[in-house]
């Protein structure tokens, strides 16, 4: 019945696809968490009001995270092919892909970090502050803690982002499902290759979505 229906599917090839989409979205993931938690923090902490209200360094950091956002993500693989094959030796396969992948999500998720730090309580950091706590107890004892539930949150709308980049990523040579569907599928006509592939990315999104949200719900101490 299967293939009668996906006559141009080979299981094995799927399988190996859907192996290259989660390895690039896992590690593109956790890439982008520590750096765009990194940069987030930066954000906020020398923003106005901040702990290490800094306007130069504020406005260097909104600006790396503001450039990098702007520019289209295929092209941004493009601008990254020379550091990108310095770095991992190649321009192919989903390795080579993980520079940019991460490099297009931690701004992305910077600004998301930022926003879920600016909801955490005054009143709570102020106590903190009263108490004669040190700017790194705040910062991960009060600021992290609190705004845990929002980052989880943004974490999954990135991660989300990400497995639509790997697809991208896969049309000039990533691997993974986007490359199998458009090399596989559409320049060859087996649209039931585009399809499968489609179903596969969507059952992918959902998987993280669910895992996000239950994370979130769990933590959330409201």
């Amino acid at each position: 019945m299967f293939e009668q229906l996906f006559p141009n599917v080979r299981v094995e090839d799927m399988i190996t696809a859907t192996n290259e989409t989660l390895f690039m979205t896992f590690f593109s993931v956790l890439g982008t968490f520590i750096f765009g938690l990194l940069l987030g923090l930066l954000l906020y902490l020398t923003g106005p009001g901040g702990l290490w209200e800094n306007k130069f360094a504020n406005w260097i950091t909104a600006t790396i995270v503001n450039v990098f956002r702007a520019i289209p993500f295929i092209i941004l693989i493009l601008l990254l092919f020379p550091f990108t094959d310095f770095l991992v030796g190649t321009i192919r396969g989903p390795k080579a892909a993980l520079p940019a992948l991460i490099v297009g999500g931690a701004p992305f998720y910077a600004r998301l970090v930022e926003i879920a730090l600016k909801e955490v309580d005054k009143g709570v950091v102020e106590a903190a502050k009263a108490m004669g706590a040190k700017y790194r107890t705040i910062i991960f004892k009060v600021l992290l803690p609190e705004s845990t539930p929002a980052l989880i949150s943004g974490l999954t709308v990135t991660a989300i982002a990400l497995i639509s980049y790997t697809a991208v990523a896969g049309v000039i040579g990533a691997g993974g499902l986007g490359d199998f569907a458009y090399f596989y599928g559409f320049q060859r006509n087996s649209f039931d290759v585009v399809f499968v592939c489609t179903v596969l990315i969507v059952i992918i999104v959902f998987i993280f979505q669910f895992i996000g949200d239950f994370a979130s719900r769990k933590l959330d101490k409201r």
